[in-house]
């Protein structure tokens, strides 16, 4: 059923940082469905804040694990910096402890808005530049290279049959022979 909204009632906004696990949600959404359950942006109603839809047809499968863990391989385990790893006062060398605590502060905002603004700026950029530089490396090897590579092997039959027959009749029985012959030798060590 659809109320209608008057503009002088307050709204309540709620904003998901995705540091918390939503049980409910995940539970309503999923319905012990074996495959991922699809919904439309019309069926989301009140919980669309929480999952931003690119199409209107969203897997949530695919959105929820994207939202909590950024770096499930830890490819970045070096860039998880904190004030004290970068600052430090000995005990014989202090600041006062309000600088202290403001620097501590200003380290972390700065840290923090610094990267969400570079972020912004460049990383759609970034992203597209790196995505065509993957798919030009994918197209020459899938293309080319491989390609190449068995045209190669198949113009070096001849050789490579050559070459099989000289280390069969010429190289394997020398060194089976040195095998055979190195084979009684044992080494004993003892500690006097």
């Amino acid at each position: 059923m659809c109320t209608m909204m008057r503009k002088t009632d307050p709204v309540e906004t709620n904003i998901d940082l995705g540091d918390t696990d939503d049980e409910d949600l995940d539970a309503d959404l999923y319905e012990e469905h074996e495959e991922p359950q699809l919904l439309w942006k019309a069926e989301l109603g009140d919980r669309m804040d929480e999952v931003e839809a690119v199409s209107p047809l969203v897997d949530l499968s695919d959105i929820k694990p994207l939202l909590n863990e950024r770096d499930p391989r830890g490819v970045n385990k070096c860039l998880k910096v904190s004030f004290e790893d970068v600052i430090a006062e000995p005990a014989s060398v202090r600041s006062g402890d309000r600088v202290w605590i403001w620097s501590n502060a200003l380290f972390e905002v700065t840290r923090v808005w610094i990267y969400r603004i570079v972020t912004v700026l460049l990383a759609v950029p970034v992203s597209i530049i790196t995505g065509l530089i993957f798919a030009i490396l994918s197209f020459l090897h899938i293309w080319f290279f491989s390609p190449f590579v068995h045209h190669i092997l198949i113009i070096t039959y001849w050789l490579q049959s050559l070459w099989s027959i000289v280390l069969d009749i010429g190289v394997r029985p020398f060194l089976t022979s040195a095998a055979k012959c190195y084979d009684g030798i044992r080494l004993r060590l003892t500690l006097e």
